[in-house]
């Protein structure tokens, strides 16, 4: 094949994949424990691309261990992109909103401290969204929750060996052993009681743990 076929045959190829790429949007929230929420949509149906990370902060490029001590401003976070096409924006927030503790202002489950308190982060054009699905939220549970929705902030990505954690079968020394970090997370999160709470909340709306 000729270069400058190869060449064409190459570009129609990207152009058709634009509209394709174009149709991808992002939902960016706090739940607590990152690997957590991470963990939980990674399982949706029309969700392409988790990432978690930090936002909320005014330090540029934040550490974990910065982060996770307290010493930054910055909430652990999780970037959500998924096909408006096979899901909106709004029922991931309606999936996020029953996978958390609303009412904890303090943190969530045994993670506290300002940075594991929840959020929704949305653009201009969310912001109706995120509070209609609070809303909506405040009224299944007949009260008030605290999840605020914020403006929209920068992301910045934790490290590499935060990034599907839930999944690892990389070993690690952890306070339950010499194990994966898949074994690891899934005794964490039982050792947290995050299913338990959120069941106890939501019961047979909680998504991710059953009712």
């Amino acid at each position: 094949m000729r270069l400058t076929t190869l060449f064409a045959t190459l570009f129609a190829a990207f152009i058709t994949a634009l509209p394709a790429m174009a149709q991808t949007q992002t939902a960016l929230v706090a739940g607590g424990c990152f690997w957590c929420v991470e963990s939980d949509f990674r399982r949706v149906d029309g969700v392409t691309d988790v990432r978690v990370g930090f936002a909320g902060g005014s330090q540029p490029n934040p550490e974990y261990k910065d982060v996770a001590s307290g010493r930054t401003d910055h909430l652990e976070v999780t970037q959500i992109s998924f096909d408006p096409e096979q899901i909106s924006y709004r029922q991931v927030l309606d999936l996020f909103l029953r996978s958390i503790d609303p009412f904890d202002a303090g943190g969530q489950f045994c993670d506290r401290g300002m940075q594991y308190s929840t959020a929704i982060f949305a653009t201009p054009d969310q912001q109706p969204i995120a509070q209609a699905a609070i809303a909506a939220a405040e009224a299944e549970l007949g009260k008030s929750i605290v999840t605020p929705v914020r403006e929209m902030a920068p992301f910045y990505e934790a490290e590499d060996y935060h990034q599907n954690y839930a999944n690892s079968e990389e070993r690690t020394l952890t306070r339950f052993g010499w194990i994966t970090r898949k074994d690891a997370y899934k005794n964490y999160r039982e050792a947290c009681g995050r299913d338990a709470q959120v069941r106890r909340i939501w019961g047979s709306d909680a998504p991710f743990v059953g009712g």
